[in-house]
């Protein structure tokens, strides 16, 4: 018989049990308290039937939330929602629908909306088959098919309900008379000739994700669904019609015949990937990458029709929310999409809530691939609502005691409390627009490290892409809310829109210099401010740790720095510096080559160590903010000993030193001589024909004021900047090697002047050759003022010509680019690109009879640049 436990072995086994039991609920009860302090995601599925929705979210690490749980930080619905409900969300909440979208979802509202944007734009919107809306266009239909019949000809005709789904009530006909005027239809002309794959019809089901429509952000995600039909196609006749198996490619409607292929193989099947479908363009040699550029350009052009309508609505429900603030919304559209068989793609339709369903093993991997990584680049954290609500707080304590509101002004205020009211203003704008700025740069990083499968196709990295769309955005806004929403037409039109983190900075030191200017505080000298490091700091130092030769090159790092010097200490070292290149000058003046002195190692570590560091052109001037003080005082008594050594030069080189100094004079205005009659040449044209162009351009500056202003500021980055100002010095180099006889001009005192002219014209992205037209903001010649360096006033007027030919140029290049644009008669066809609005290499014309020497000013000279572009 089995013996029976001892009293000791029972009171052992209950000891086990019982300290199990407490090591297990002491584990639960200490995972609910981390829950409770890092708080967690919760979502609500409620509102889905699809099972797939709730493995991504469990996926995610969420928690699923009580089916009546309004507070959760994500709301997935399968069908619309209400605008009521999106405007009680809470600013941490995120819902999968945006209002307004049914203006491109349902087919009625589709077709109308597109019609609107044919009329203004049929170029641009060529991608949606002819369509008539039933009753209101049943009149231009039946004209239509008249005419069809006057010229003998017969199209065939796809009939959908206006706001029909799945494939239900679709039919195709061939005599459009047989159709009632008094049915709410769709009536589409029929693709007759679409790409096939194995004899069968297929569409595109691509999916695409709407993080944000304030601003607006467009995600396309590199795979979807290719949905074939189960017959083999033929063209369309009446013996052939009524086929739906043949014609029509929804899955809803091909499931249902016996001919349906469920292989899950990848290159088999009546469903497959887009996956497989690029590879199979890729090995039949036909053109991936503009197959995904045709489908891209066809979505955004798509969602700008919607944009008008989805921010109206979306601002209506979230009154009080700030402009570039995280988006409440977010949604996953399903664009259907057919390829004609030259692959142009068509726009079907779009589903504002295509079906997530899984009956296949494709639909599963696809599709939670689009799910996960949506969710991803949602960035949904757990603070958030932690966050949200301190700062509900806090606005309410502000609200309480009236904090951050301004103080409205008397009727008897002084002119000076409205300058210092609107400078205050101007100041709580410009910072409200950088802390957007700065969000946004942060979302995008986020963005760019959680992309997944998807790729960002608006906004676009190609800067002409870009304004092209924003083109197309402008006149969206101006068709379907003319009159309706002037503030938004007021936002899309405000210049801090575009502006960069850097440029918002400009304006806010220019608004601190108008306080301190309106408060009666001693001018602070503008410009770039100094800077803790740079992002070119490597090279940088390998300068300032070599011989002094390379301390002094000509860099754009030592322009700013000579620009920023005004210390006094700092003004000796450097009257020490120049007057130790004179004595250098004089032992060299009898060969004429003006080569630049080296100075000695210990005086270039002497400057570079006393000024402050100052950001090059293309450094962001975000990074500058920062200021660094690096204190002088271990200098001065090597820079006084200087003082001593330099104070009494030998009587002999006084003389050859002012020998030098004469001769130098001379070559200088015989530079400015030449100077004065160099000339812009435009293009096929004479010089006075292009004399004529910049006058005209000039009387009528009013017209093309902002044209230039967009065309240089916007339109060009700081490369093609730098290419226009270079076909001017090149030209200036040239006439310097000729006129002084020195192979490098760098060497030059005069030219090291014109370089930092060249490279104040390009300061804050352009601003300063655009100052030069606009007679305000920072002039070019405070580098002058501020510099120790003595400026003779031909040298000046050197300096002034060389500006006045900058201007001319940009002239120039801006005419010549649009007229290009406008007429492309003899020129070749790429020129309508605005990549290629910049002219390349350029050439200094003289007469051969003529040479460069003194008295020559009466030459006819000229700046050339030839319909050549330069692609590196």
């Amino acid at each position: 018989m089995p013996s029976l436990p001892s009293e000791g072995d029972n009171q052992g086994t209950s000891s086990v049990n019982l300290n199990s039991e407490l090591s297990f609920a002491s584990t639960i009860k200490r995972k609910a308290r981390e829950k409770k302090k890092h708080g967690v995601i919760t979502a609500n599925v409620i509102g889905t039937k699809y099972e797939i929705v709730r493995v991504v979210i469990e996926e995610m690490g969420y928690v699923k939330a009580r089916d009546d749980d309004e507070s959760a930080n994500l709301i997935w619905s399968d069908s619309a929602v209400q605008q009521e409900k999106i405007a009680e969300l809470r600013n941490y909440q995120r819902i999968n629908h945006f209002p307004g979208m049914g203006e491109i979802c349902r087919k009625d509202f589709l077709a109308r909306n597109m019609t609107k944007m044919i009329k203004s734009q049929p170029q641009e919107y060529s991608f949606i088959p002819r369509t008539w809306i039933f009753p209101a266009e049943y009149t231009q239909f039946q004209n239509y098919v008249k005419e069809l019949k006057r010229k003998r000809r017969q199209k065939t005709f796809i009939v959908k309900p206006a706001n029909g789904a799945m494939g239900h009530g679709i039919s195709l006909i061939r005599n459009g008379e047989k159709l009632h005027s008094q049915e709410h239809l769709i009536v589409q002309e029929y693709l007759e000739k679409p790409f096939l794959i194995e004899g069968y019809k297929f569409d595109l089901r691509v999916y695409i994700l709407v993080t944000s429509c304030d601003p607006l952000k467009i995600f396309l995600y590199h795979d979807g669904l290719v949905r074939m039909g189960t017959e083999k196609y033929h063209t369309p006749s009446d013996s052939n019609l009524s086929q739906l198996y043949m014609h029509l490619t929804n899955y809803s409607v091909n499931k249902h015949n016996e001919r349906f292929d469920r292989d899950e193989t990848e290159d088999k099947g009546s469903k497959r990937s887009i996956k497989w479908f690029t590879e199979f363009l890729q090995t039949n040699h036909l053109d991936v990458s503009k197959f995904w550029n045709d489908i891209s350009e066809l979505v955004v052009k798509t969602l700008i029709v919607a944009e008008p309508h989805v921010l109206h609505a979306y601002r209506m429900c979230r009154p009080g929310q700030s402009p570039g603030s995280d988006s409440v919304c977010f949604e996953v559209l399903g664009f259907d999409i057919l390829l004609d068989r030259k692959l142009k793609p068509w726009l079907l339709e779009i589903n504002r809530a295509p079906s997530f369903g899984t009956d296949q093993k494709i639909d599963y991997d696809v599709k939670k691939g689009v799910l996960l990584n949506a969710l991803k680049l949602l960035n949904i954290r757990t603070s958030d609502k932690r966050k949200n609500l301190a700062q509900q707080k806090a606005e309410a304590q502000k609200r309480l005691y009236g904090q951050g509101s301004m103080k409205r002004l008397s009727p008897v205020s002084s002119d000076w409390e409205k300058q210092r009211r609107s400078l205050e203003r101007r100041r709580e704008e410009l910072k409200e627009r950088l802390a957007q700025v700065r969000r946004q740069l942060s979302k995008e990083q986020h963005e760019n490290r959680h992309m997944g499968n998807y790729r960002r196709i608006y906004p676009p990295d190609d800067k002409m892409l870009l304004e092209k769309y924003e083109g197309l955005l402008a006149i969206a806004f101006q068709t379907f809310l003319a009159g309706r929403a002037a503030s938004l037409q007021r936002e899309m039109n405000n210049p801090l829109k575009k502006m960069k983190e850097e440029d918002i900075l400009d304006l806010l030191e220019q608004c601190e210099l108008d306080d301190e200017k309106l408060m009666g505080k001693p001018a602070r000298p503008r410009g770039p401010k100094p800077l803790y490091s740079m992002p070119e700091s490597a090279q940088f130092s390998k300068k300032n740790d070599s011989s002094g030769a390379s301390c002094e090159s000509s860099s754009d790092v030592s322009e700013w720095e000579e620009e920023g010097e005004k210390d006094q200490n700092e003004k000796r070292e450097k009257k020490v510096t120049y007057e130790l290149e004179d004595r250098k000058l004089i032992e060299r003046s009898s060969r004429m080559h003006w080569k630049r002195p080296l100075k000695k190692a210990p005086s270039c570590m002497s400057t570079a160590s006393s000024a402050p560091i100052r950001r090059s052109v293309s450094c962001p001037r975000s990074i500058s903010a920062l200021s660094m003080q690096i204190q002088a005082a271990e200098n001065r008594p090597f820079s006084a000993k200087l003082m001593v050594q330099t104070s009494r030069p030998p009587s002999g080189e006084t003389l050859l030193h002012q020998k030098a100094k004469e001769q130098e004079e001379t070559l200088t205005r015989e530079t400015l001589l030449v100077f004065n009659d160099v000339k812009i040449r435009f293009p096929g044209k004479t010089t006075e024909e292009a004399e004529l162009i910049i006058d005209d351009i000039m009387d009528n500056w009013k017209y093309h004021k902002s044209k230039v202003a967009s065309y240089w500021l916007i339109k060009l980055d700081s490369v093609k900047q730098r290419k226009v100002l270079d076909i001017v010095k090149a030209s200036v180099r040239s006439i310097l090697q000729r006129i002084w006889r020195v192979s490098d001009v760098e060497c030059l005192h005069l030219y090291r002047l014109f370089n930092r002219v060249f490279n104040r014209l390009l300061w804050s992205h352009g601003q300063g050759l655009w100052n030069c037209f606009c007679n305000s903001g920072s002039s070019w010649e405070t580098i002058f003022s501020k510099s120790t360096d003595a400026v003779t006033a031909d040298q000046l007027q050197c300096c002034q010509r060389i500006v006045e030919l900058c201007k001319q140029c940009l002239l120039v290049v801006y005419k010549y680019s649009t007229d290009s644009r406008g007429s492309l008669t003899g020129i070749n066809p790429d020129w309508d690109d605005t990549r290629f609005s910049l002219p390349g290499p350029l050439q200094f014309i003289m007469k051969p009879s003529t040479g460069f020497g003194c008295g020559s000013s009466g030459m006819s000279r000229s700046i050339l640049f030839t319909p050549r572009y330069d692609h590196s």
